[in-house]
């Protein structure tokens, strides 16, 4: 399913109207039904219960009021508060407002201190409200009015259903201002926005329902170049492995990663790499390190590395080693806990530089790029790069906040800038490639909020490059829900083996997608 930027909805919106005859109140009559029946399913039977609609003087508001009529046909006493400069309403919105009155249905036009009265008053004796008061059109900061109502919204603790998407959450950031509706139930119209998936915006999203409300199919999917990690996509990742598969077909894999005091890193990248089948992980480590290594892993093979200091590698010597070994490998992952001595930096730039085969970098591989994401032009093949948005913004020193707020739009600038392709993982996954398609996957959950994690997922990459083209959108996909299944058992209390521990069941959950849809 693609996922639209607000000004490309409000283009295939326009394209529905004038290209394909689609009325724009047809379009309106669609949305709010759909509101309606959602307002049913989550909310529960209507008749008799008191709601509370709030409009905006847009298309937004007009969806509310076609939403309104059906209630009220349903049984509900509705009560409809409208807030906006008056002269500005659309045609649209007018028409529904006519409707209404003839139906005896009541409508206040929000303008002195006693029409908020009249507002308070409603909201505590209501059973639930509707919000259409912004919609996909707003950004930046609220009007004053705006913000009095959604903050009294809010406050009433009531059932809220939102159209499109709660009203203060910017639709292509996932930014709130100073307030934004928290919502129970949001009804995205067309497309899910990128607004819907990012935070803060995703916290005020609640149950989610997504419906195409009649827009022709062919426009919900030309030139949109966000698509979510789904079901549908995920039937494309993973090629059926040939009969003749042998260790030496399915991927030979060289992780350099480890350093004193973070070997759990390392473990946990090559053992993914494993479980998501690999054919051969070669673990290369510093040398003092190695013992641990090889009694803690019994199907990964080590390779010692030389030191500049106890349990930190650097020199010519280490890397040269790298460079040996990654001739006879498929792909190469570095930095799970490689550490960021001065020596480490060095070797990792040399490796970048040099190697001409698939490259993985994540945590420590990605500091020394740290305000210099233009060297990572000298890569000889496109690079993998893993980081977390604290990663993401020290490569390109921004502050964390100036990133999120615009993190779709940087992660594709990054992508395609410095040829790169970037997995940026915060409470969703953003990968961008260099030609300018963005992908969201959803996958995962707040309890994978632990150390760990994010090896896990290098080393699923890395473990996948020679088995599909598609290895970062596998990737994430496979660790995504083997911390679904982790989480299931063990809530909060997972941990990162946990996840790793259910890659294989995420695979075979991956293969059985194909079973069931062919």
């Amino acid at each position: 399913m693609k996922v639209a930027l607000a000004k490309q909805m409000h283009e295939i919106d326009k394209s529905a109207v004038e290209e394909y005859g689609l009325p724009e109140l047809s379009l309106m009559e669609s949305a709010g039904h759909r509101v309606f029946e959602a307002m049913k399913k989550f909310f529960g039977n209507v008749n008799k219960k008191s709601i509370c609609v709030l409009a905006g003087i847009g298309n937004n508001g007009g969806d509310a009021l076609v939403a309104a009529r059906y209630l009220s046909n349903a049984g509900a006493r509705v009560r409809i508060f409208l807030i906006g400069n008056k002269d500005h309403r659309t045609q649209s919105l007018k028409v529904q407002m006519k409707i209404l009155r003839g139906m005896g249905v009541e409508l206040q036009h929000i303008e002195g201190e006693r029409d908020w009265e009249r507002l308070q008053i409603t909201l505590k004796f209501s059973d639930a409200i509707v919000d259409g008061i912004l919609g996909t059109g707003f950004s930046g900061q609220l009007r004053p009015g705006a913000s009095r109502l959604i903050r009294l919204a809010n406050t009433a603790k009531k059932f809220i259903i939102a159209i499109d998407i709660p009203s203060g959450v910017d639709a292509d950031s996932g930014a709130v201002g100073e307030s934004a509706i928290q919502a129970d139930c949001t009804v995205a119209l067309g497309l899910p926005k990128v607004g819907h998936y990012i935070c803060p915006g995703a916290s005020h999203v609640g149950k989610f329902v997504i419906d195409n409300i009649g827009l022709p199919a062919e426009l919900l999917s030309d030139e949109i170049h966000q698509t979510l990690v789904d079901d549908e996509l995920a039937l494309t990742f993973l090629p059926t492995r040939p009969k003749d598969s042998h260790k030496g077909t399915c991927g030979k894999i060289l992780i350099v990663a480890g350093s004193r005091g973070m070997t759990g890193a390392a473990s946990l990248a090559a053992m993914s790499a494993m479980k998501v089948g690999a054919g051969l992980v070669t673990l290369a480590v510093p040398e003092s390190l190695n013992p641990i290594y090889e009694m803690k892993l019994t199907e990964v093979m080590t390779a010692p590395l030389d030191e500049v200091k106890q349990g930190i590698i650097g020199g010519d010597k280490a890397s040269e080693k790298i460079l040996d070994l990654a001739e006879k490998a498929d792909a190469i992952l570095i930095g799970p806990g490689l550490g960021r001595e001065r020596e480490t930096q060095a070797l990792v730039k040399k490796i970048v530089a040099e190697v001409d085969k698939p490259l993985i970098l994540d945590a420590d591989a990605i500091y020394p790029f740290n305000a210099k994401a233009d060297e990572l032009k000298a890569c000889k093949q496109i690079p993998i790069l893993t980081p977390h948005l604290g990663e993401l913004a020290a490569l390109l020193n921004i502050p964390v906040e100036k990133l999120r707020g615009s993190l779709v739009s940087e992660v594709r600038r990054v992508a395609q800038e410095y040829r790169a392709i970037i997995v940026a993982k915060c409470e969703v996954t953003i990968i961008g490639y260099p030609n300018g398609e963005i992908f969201i996957s959803t996958l995962g959950n707040s309890a994978m909020a632990s150390g760990g994690c994010g090896d896990v997922l290098a080393g699923a990459i890395a473990g996948l490059m020679k088995q599909t083209p598609f290895a970062p959108l596998t990737g994430v996909w496979l660790q995504g829900t083997a911390g679904n299944f982790a989480a299931e058992k063990n809530a909060e209390g997972l941990i990162a083996s946990d996840v790793m521990n259910f890659l294989p069941a995420a695979l075979k959950k991956l293969r059985s997608i194909g079973y069931k849809n062919s």
